[in-house]
């Protein structure tokens, strides 16, 4: 499977939830509608596991913070570069890219771009 995945992790005040799920969602449809082939955003859920090292650790997270854990799948990396570049130059993006409209701290976030090492999908997943 030849694809190309943005991952990112970010600590979100728990507070703003409703603004990330709004954000995101209208993100989402930018990304799905220049051709990303998948895109998730997920909550933390199960972090406090014994003798590893848990993404609240890995975030930076506060008392009032919990961790979003997202990636966006590309057919490749250089459909990554042209979409990315598309949904900067929509204007559904504008709103969403002013600093003082986002629900988290830019700042905090990590980010990457990934190539898979290894891939097994069972079923459709979008059943989700």
């Amino acid at each position: 499977m030849n694809v190309y995945i943005d991952g990112f992790l970010l600590p979100l005040p728990s507070a703003s939830l409703a603004a990330y799920r709004a954000t995101a969602g209208l993100a989402g449809e930018v990304w799905m509608s220049h051709g990303a082939l998948a895109y998730w955003e997920c909550l933390a859920d199960d972090l406090d596991v014994e003798g590893v090292r848990s993404f609240r650790v890995a975030a930076d997270c506060t008392a009032d913070e919990t961790v979003v854990f997202s990636w966006i799948v590309f057919a490749s990396r250089a459909d990554r570069d042209r979409i990315n570049a598309a949904v900067l130059a929509d204007p559904r993006m504008q709103p969403l890219m002013q600093v003082e409209a986002m629900p988290f701290d830019c700042g905090r976030m990590a980010y990457g771009g990934f190539t898979p090492l290894v891939v097994m999908e069972q079923g459709n997943l979008n059943r989700i």
